[in-house]
């Protein structure tokens, strides 16, 4: 498995499209050692989509966001 070039306690303003793709496809492949890396790729994604949505964009299937009717 690889990893990105940028990690999480890098600027995420630093963060390539390349950089999430190969994140995302991590995350579709699902083949980590422990579900705990699984979710640190998970919550780098989340931080990466609050900071530039544009570059989540096509993956934000893997984010499972919902709107919420607080009304």
């Amino acid at each position: 498995m690889t990893t990105a070039t940028v990690s999480m306690t890098d600027d995420l303003s630093q963060v390539t499209a390349e950089d999430v793709a190969a994140l995302a496809l991590r995350l579709e492949q699902d083949d980590y050692p422990t579900p705990f890396a699984a979710l640190k790729d998970w919550h780098f994604l989340r931080a990466i989509a609050f900071h530039n949505a544009d570059l989540v964009e096509p993956y934000l299937y893997l984010l499972d966001i919902e709107a919420f009717d607080e009304g």
